[in-house]
């Protein structure tokens, strides 16, 4: 794994951009399974961003994917050092639970990518660390993140992932920005996973709301000062491509 997965999230938000920029945040936005909070950063509270087509970000879905926690927090030090107008929300660490135990599941053994409320989910799962949940939503820290969603309502969202070098879009309205990211980092760029996902956030976001949604698949175990440099430009190019 990369050296940075013994870091706790907070101590590497700690790291992320030396001059920033006024944004919001909430620390205790949300709870996991087990009762950790879990941070939201914004461009402007959620209240105010729905009908401002913003991008959500998140990081750390599997906890033992540490490389997506970093991603997500180099990436939010260059958005507090920049100015961008493009509002965007950004969670560093959705799964705290797994992340501390270097765990794919969260707290209660529910694999996050598997509990969004799609028309697809179903409680059938063939390995343990697929476990979908009770139900749709069951876990607290899928019930945040929908609510944010229909708070919010962005028009993409991209999640930090690690397994094989990729870039994965869900709904053509996300094929545009996911080119950027496969352009910046010479990664494939794939309309799926190549296997079947019910209760995803692809699933939930592109086919049940309309919304794009962006995989990051990094290359598991790389080295984590190679993160960031990797995808920055793609990202920086979707933050900056007119909205639409």
């Amino acid at each position: 794994m990369a050296e940075s997965s013994t870091q706790a999230p907070e101590q590497l938000k700690a790291q992320a951009g030396s001059q920033e920029n006024p944004l919001w945040h909430q620390a205790d936005w949300a709870s996991s399974a087990l009762g950790q909070s879990i941070s939201l950063y914004a461009s402007h509270p959620p209240e105010h961003l729905n009908g401002l087509a913003s991008v959500l970000f998140i990081g750390g879905v599997h906890g033992d994917e540490p490389e997506g926690v970093v991603l997500a927090n180099e990436w939010l030090g260059w958005l507090r050092a920049a100015n961008t107008a493009q509002a965007w929300l950004l969670i560093p660490c959705l799964n705290p639970d797994g992340y501390q135990r270097n765990e794919r599941t969260n707290g209660r053994g529910v694999d996050l990518n598997r509990n969004y409320p799609s028309k697809c989910w179903r409680p059938e799962y063939q390995d343990k660390r697929y476990f979908p949940g009770s139900a749709p939503a069951s876990e607290p820290e899928i019930s945040a993140l929908v609510n944010l969603i229909a708070q919010t309502e962005p028009r993409l969202i991209i999640h930090f992932h690690s397994w094989q070098p990729s870039v994965v879009y869900s709904g053509e309205s996300a094929k545009e920005a996911a080119s950027f990211l496969a352009n910046a980092s010479n990664y494939p760029l794939q309309p799926d996973i190549g296997y079947p996902t019910p209760g995803s956030l692809g699933e939930y976001g592109a086919n049940d709301l309309g919304i794009g949604v962006i995989c990051i698949e990094e290359q598991e175990g790389i080295a984590s000062e190679t993160i960031f440099p990797r995808f920055k430009q793609g990202l920086i190019a979707l933050m900056t491509a007119e909205a639409g």
